[in-house]
């Protein structure tokens, strides 16, 4: 593969002491519902994606073996090249708990438990979950969580999923948040309707997952007939599929690919290109999650094309024209988060 260099544009500052690549490698990919992974084939991936510039990796304390794949990155890293070289990893996690009574303990223990997997001291950014807004002991996790940060186990804090509701109550207690993670996508633009301008006012970013709609947003599926959900092969084209459901019909999403493909070509670049810029391009939005097949499938190349990607208004208005045929999500499903409540 021919040398990478990706552009000064390709960073963006998440908080003064964290900066990202725009494109962030989402490792959902080796929790086991995408088949198996060659373990040493994965991680050597992972250097090369580092070495080519794409040094954010997104992860989980329930993404299977994601934080030990860190951990071993990190040291087969060092072996081979200089200690610096570590310095330029961002590995962001996510702690996802059960509902229920948060004692310091509890919240130490976690975040110990990751610092040990990714062979760290400190956690770059904890993007924290919380699966049921009744349950108010979120509020002191939370808690624990920013005095280990005051401590030095943690860099930042980040939620994931979280509705606009919550994250403006989180921000009013006091609380120091530099992201949310969100489902944001052509067909999912529910973060628009309200999250954005929160985010913009208090300085949070958004980090969007979703965005290529688990590969569906791409030329293998112009012109196809409807998928049977059996001949989907990966849990993220199954999840996705769902939410084109949702949206609108199968011939709403072949028009809305073709006009993608329409700005694709135009542009001389490809149907996911266009997706990911799309979003990119939206305010608050601090980066994409590109899911990564390590050890199987390398898309550095064509990720790094996002970079010298630009939109014209007649690419942005003839998506958009597609776009205004589909369903409010907002009305259907609520907001950012809100699939994942109990």
């Amino acid at each position: 593969m021919p040398d990478i260099v990706l552009p000064e544009s390709s960073r963006r500052q998440l908080a003064p002491d964290l900066a990202i690549c725009a494109i962030l490698n989402g490792m959902w990919q080796v929790s086991g519902a995408h088949g198996p992974i060659d373990r040493r084939a994965a991680v050597q991936n992972m250097i090369e994606y580092h070495e080519s510039g794409f040094t954010t990796w997104d992860l989980a304390d329930h993404y299977g073996p994601a934080e030990e794949f860190i951990g071993e990155f990190r040291e087969r890293l060092l072996k081979s090249s200089e200690p610096a070289s570590l310095e330029r990893i961002q590995a962001l996690t996510k702690w996802v708990p059960e509902p229920g009574r948060m004692p310091r303990q509890v919240v130490e223990q976690a975040v110990d438990r990751s610092l040990k997997r990714m062979r760290v001291e400190r956690l770059d950014l904890l993007q924290f979950h919380w699966w049921d807004y009744q349950d108010l002991h979120y509020f002191d996790a939370l808690e624990h969580l920013s005095r280990l940060r005051d401590q030095g186990k943690i860099r930042r804090l980040g939620l994931t999923n979280f509705d606009t509701e919550r994250l403006q109550a989180i921000c009013g207690q006091g609380f120091e948040i530099v992201s949310n993670q969100v489902q944001y996508s052509l067909i999912d633009r529910r973060p628009e309707a309200r999250m954005a301008a929160l985010c913009r006012e208090k300085g949070i970013g958004l980090l969007t997952y979703g965005t290529l709609a688990g590969g569906l947003l791409s030329e293998r599926y112009l012109g196809q007939p409807e998928p049977r959900r059996e001949s989907l092969g990966t849990a993220s084209l199954r999840k996705y599929r769902q939410m084109i459901d949702a949206w609108g019909t199968w011939p709403l999403f072949q028009e809305l690919l073709r006009a993608v493909k329409a700005a694709a070509d135009r542009r001389g670049a490809s149907m996911a290109n266009v997706a990911a810029r799309y979003i990119l391009d939206r305010p608050a939005v601090a980066g994409v999650i590109v899911g990564v097949r390590l050890g199987v499938a390398d898309h550095r190349a064509e990720n790094a094309r996002v970079f010298d990607l630009s939109l014209a208004p007649e690419d942005v208005q003839e998506i958009d024209a597609v776009l205004a045929k589909g369903r409010d999500l907002m009305a259907s499903i609520g907001d950012c988060g809100d699939e994942y409540r109990r």
